[in-house]
């Protein structure tokens, strides 16, 4: 009997020695130790498109409309962007899905590239989204919100950013509200 205390001791000593090398080796901060800081996102909440200007519940009925476009064949959720260019003109893009996931676009992105590709001299000033059903509203993924900010960054200017949907909408001014711990080369 006596031997099996003693091993059982050995093994708790070697453990409490195991523990004290960690605790050299993994200094953790005492929680006064970690600088906290505070992220606020700015936006614009409307509770009705009656309360946005005419040029912005113009932009929203052009993303409504290119709902439309979309080809939502396998889920069902039909999203529109429009997008308003410094010179004025409108650009409309939509998810198209496909059968072999995830080789689809998002609106967002395909409206983003577009417009990129057609139209490099003349940046996206607003986008708007839509999207059907809308019983909210309805707000960019994590990749097209890296992409917005992507095209903002090579433009060189602000694009704003209307998320619509159930009669709502929530504006960003810039793209950096969307996504502020972004990825950047």
């Amino acid at each position: 009997m006596p031997l099996l205390t003693k091993n059982i001791m050995s093994e708790r000593a070697i453990l409490q020695i195991f523990h004290n090398f960690l605790s050299l080796l993994v200094q953790i901060p005492k929680k006064e130790e970690i600088m906290y800081k505070k992220l606020e996102i700015e936006y614009h909440h409307a509770e009705s498109l009656a309360e946005l200007t005419a040029e912005d519940r113009e932009l929203v009925e052009e993303a409504q409309k290119a709902v439309k476009m979309a080809y939502a064949k396998y889920s069902g959720f039909s999203v529109g962007a429009a997008a308003r260019l410094r010179s004025g003109r409108i650009v409309h893009g939509a998810n198209n899905e496909s059968e072999v996931f995830p080789s689809g676009m998002c609106a967002e992105r395909t409206l983003l590239y577009h417009t990129e590709t057609l139209y490099p001299d003349d940046p996206i000033t607003t986008l708007a989204i839509a999207s059907d059903p809308s019983e909210r509203e309805c707000y960019p993924c994590g990749g097209c919100r890296q992409v917005i900010l992507d095209v903002q960054r090579r433009q060189g200017s602000p694009i704003r950013v209307i998320m619509s949907g159930g009669g709502t909408a929530s504006i960003v001014d810039r793209a950096e509200m969307l996504l502020p711990f972004t990825f950047q080369l």
